[in-house]
This record gives structure tokens, C-alpha cells and sequence, in this order.
């Protein structure tokens, strides 16, 4: 066997880095955050294009200026959200404002007045029977302000003189903004020509095309947390199945992840922990509440005797989490923790936003889901695709995994963030008490 070269290792290297900025990054500026390695785009662009086209049915543009990987969706309630500074999710309104604010920008001149800028759409929002300002006129300023602001932060608008922000002043300020429309048109990586509606753009936005099950298969393994089997079809159980090994090296090569492979699903985790936007487990009072809050429901509800039918066991995906049980287990973990651990005073008053929070970040992070209707049960197919898998072939049978009906489900994934909790006491050289989460081994 011959080993590589040196010249070969720093070849994979450099082609992995720029893999996985891609990856975390699709739209990467020359004068941007990630300007240091966007060289490295420039160097591999040809090569890049292919293994995203070939592995995952991503379109990748490289300019002399700038980077973009098409990516596609998962369907519906499967996509990576955009965020406030403050950490609050985009709404549908400020979503609706960002995409009036890039129907304006493609055509706009190289620079212009904010307050030109912000006419220029409410009169588009006008033509489409919107209303910018749903909840009053501050209210409407402050969305505005954030969808202007996650342009900003991707280089489409540049904040020449002054900042979008004054537009949220009460006397109303005033700031010259220069635009990138080249940047303006490739921000949306949806077939908008294509779709009927918004419901329609997701589905079509989630078409793999001509690579099928293959494809998909391999989009839910490099951009969620975990794949469980019943949130395949046939085919792509079949597909991943017979390929998860061969699948787990190129995935290594291409961007250095590693394939956890149980009997419920599969999992690429990233040994540099970089390729995610969520972090579990986490600093800050929702993250450690969650941590805790999977380890009594772990404890509680886990399964006895779980198996897989191959071993003439049963799998089990998911567990029913009985009604009142999560505010149960998080007023209990508000009592013990919450005053000594310096949890936000807002989340201690306040049980229902606290659950909605820690909720919200396990369903993202695939430890928690809402009993419902699964893509093995055909939900968010597009009309065509194929779902059974080649006759004569024997997949996993994931019927009955996971509990039907109403309610909470937790997942099986959610076994490996089962903790052990470490309270160290006050000392002299802080207040409070240190609550530190650790993850078994």
C-alpha cells in the first residue's frame, strides 16, 4: 500500500477547509469575516463544485469576489433559522421584510439613502399586499431594522455613513448605504420562477432531483444533528443501509466528520465542533435546563428492553412524554438550580417561556419531537419521488418506533445526552453555585 504524499496530505487538507467553511458558511465575501481563506475557495473552486454537486446536488458560484453554495431544503420545518442579535428567531413579518428588502436591492443603485431604501419597500410590500408594521410603527421599524441588519451581515449592504439601526430612532435617522447587487441576487438559492406558493417553494426547494434517495439521505446527514430511521422513506433506509460505511469515509475525507451508526438512526459528529449553529451541551440558562431537563426524562422514560427487528428485537425511536411531565420535571429543576446557578430571572417567573424555549431547542437538536405523521408514512413527499425501496428488498421496519397521536415524543438520541451533574459549592472567589453538566461516556 502506498502512502500519500505530503504534497497530497496538504492538498486534502486545504480542499476540507475550504469543505467545511462552505458548509457552515455558503455565502463567503473576499472582504468578509472569512476573507483569510476565501484564497482557498478560489484555489479548488473547480474541484469543490463537483464533490457538492456529486455528493450532496449543491450548485457552488465562485466569483472573484465571492463564494456561494447553493444549498437546498429538507422540507418543511427543517430549515436553519435566522436569529436577532438578541437571539430571538426571525418572525414570518421579518422574514417577509428581508425578502422585499432583496426584491429592492437587485435592481437598486450602487448606493442610496436609507430612508430611500426603506420607501423603496414599503412601496414593493404595498404592490404585494403587505403590511410592515402589523404591530405598530416601532414594532415594524425594529423588524425592518433586522432584516437590514442580516444584510448587512452578509455583505450585501455595507453601512458607508451611518447604520440601519437609525431607522428604529424615534426622531428617525439617516445613514448612506452602499449595495453589492451581485450578492443581492444570489441570497436566495430557492427555485422562486418555479413555485406557486411559499408552501410549494419548501417542497420544491426539497426536490434531490435526479440523485433521489441518495441525495436527500446524504443533505439530512451533513445539515441536522441526527437522523432517525422512521424520518426515511423506504428507499433511503435501503440506500443508507447498505451504504453507511462506504458513507462514513467519504464523508471523512470530504469534511473530517465522523458516523455514529445505532440502530435508530445515524449521526456526523464533528470532532473540531465547528460545523453547527446549535450547541448542546451549552452555556446560558436554556441550554442547561434542557441538558437537565433530557436527563430525569431519559432516566423516567427510557425504554427496557429496546432491540432491533434484524436481532428479532423491537426498536424504539421515540417514547410518549406524559401530559404535564415536562413542567413537572422543570419547576423541579427551577427550585434546585435556578437561584444558585444564576439562571435569567425572566425564565424563573415565567414556567411556559422557559418550556417553549428548552423545547424549541431539543426539537432543533432531534432529541424531542411533536407526534405527527413521518416521512416513512409519505409526509412532505413530492408527487414522483421515489419511496418504496427496489422489490425484493428487506429494510428496517420502523412501524410503531415511535408513538402516534398527540403529545411530546422524546427520541432516542436523546439516551446520549443523558448527564451526570456536578454541583460545586460557593467559594470565596465567586458567588452562586458552579452547576457543571458532564456527558457519559
Amino acid at each position: 500500500m502506498t502512502l500519500p504524499s505530503t504534497h497530497d496530505v496538504a492538498l486534502a487538507a486545504e480542499r476540507r477547509t475550504a469543505a467545511r467553511l462552505l458548509l457552515a458558511h455558503p455565502l463567503v465575501a473576499s472582504d468578509g469575516p472569512h476573507a483569510d481563506l476565501f484564497p482557498l475557495i478560489r484555489r479548488h473552486a473547480d474541484w469543490l463544485g463537483k464533490r457538492f454537486q456529486q455528493v450532496l446536488g449543491y450548485r457552488l458560484l465562485v466569483d472573484s469576489s465571492y463564494a456561494r453554495l447553493f444549498k437546498a431544503g429538507l422540507g418543511a420545518e427543517s430549515g436553519h433559522r435566522l436569529e436577532r442579535s438578541t437571539g430571538t428567531p426571525f418572525t414570518p413579518h421579518t422574514y417577509a421584510c428581508l425578502a422585499l428588502a432583496l426584491s429592492v436591492l437587485v435592481t437598486a443603485p450602487e448606493q442610496m439613502l436609507l430612508s430611500h431604501l426603506v420607501a423603496d419597500i414599503r412601496a414593493a410590500a404595498a404592490d404585494a399586499g403587505i403590511e410592515l408594521e402589523e404591530t405598530g410603527r416601532a414594532a415594524g421599524k425594529r423588524t425592518l431594522v433586522a432584516a437590514l441588519r442580516q444584510l448587512v451581515d452578509w455583505g450585501v449592504l455595507i453601512e458607508t455613513e451611518g447604520h440601519v439601526a437609525a431607522l428604529a430612532q424615534e426622531v428617525g435617522g439617516e445613514a448612506l448605504i452602499t449595495i453589492d447587487r451581485e450578492l443581492a441576487r444570489v441570497v436566495v438559492a430557492g427555485p422562486l420562477s418555479q413555485a406557486r406558493d411559499g408552501a410549494d417553494l419548501v417542497r420544491r426547494a426539497a426536490d434531490p432531483g435526479f440523485g433521489g434517495p441518495r441525495t436527500y439521505v446524504r443533505r439530512m446527514l451533513v445539515e441536522t444533528p441526527v437522523v432517525h430511521l422512521d424520518e426515511l422513506t423506504d428507499a433511503e433506509r435501503d440506500w443508507l443501509r447498505t451504504r453507511q460505511r462506504r458513507e462514513a469515509q467519504a464523508f471523512s475525507e470530504l469534511l473530517g466528520l465522523e458516523m455514529e451508526i445505532r440502530a435508530e438512526g445515524v449521526a456526523l459528529v464533528d470532532p473540531e465542533e465547528e460545523l453547527t449553529d446549535l450547541h448542546l451541551p451549552g452555556t446560558g440558562t436554556v441550554a442547561q435546563a434542557a441538558l437537565l431537563l433530557v436527563e430525569r426524562l431519559v432516566e423516567r422514560l427510557r425504554p427496557q428492553e429496546p432491540g432491533h427487528p434484524a436481532t428479532g428485537g423491537t426498536l424504539v425511536i421515540g417514547v410518549a412524554v406524559p401530559d404535564g411531565l415536562v413542567d413537572e420535571v422543570l419547576a423541579g429543576l427551577i427550585a434546585e438550580y435556578g437561584q444558585r446557578s444564576n439562571w435569567q430571572r425572566g425564565y424563573l417567573e415565567d414556567l411556559p417561556s422557559l418550556r417553549e424555549a428548552v423545547l424549541d431547542l431539543l426539537v432543533r437538536m432531534r432529541l424531542m419531537a411533536r407526534a405527527g405523521r413521518l416521512r416513512a408514512e409519505g409526509e412532505g413527499l413530492l408527487e414522483g419521488y421515489v419511496e418504496e425501496a427496489s422489490e425484493g428488498r428487506t429494510v428496517t421496519d420502523v412501524h410503531g418506533a415511535r408513538p402516534g397521536g398527540d403529545g411530546w415524543v422524546l427520541l432516542a438520541a436523546a439516551a446520549r445526552y443523558a448527564t451526570h451533574v456536578t454541583v460545586r459549592p460557593a467559594t470565596a472567589a465567586g458567588k452562586g453555585v458552579d452547576v457543571q453538566e458532564e456527558l457519559p461516556l
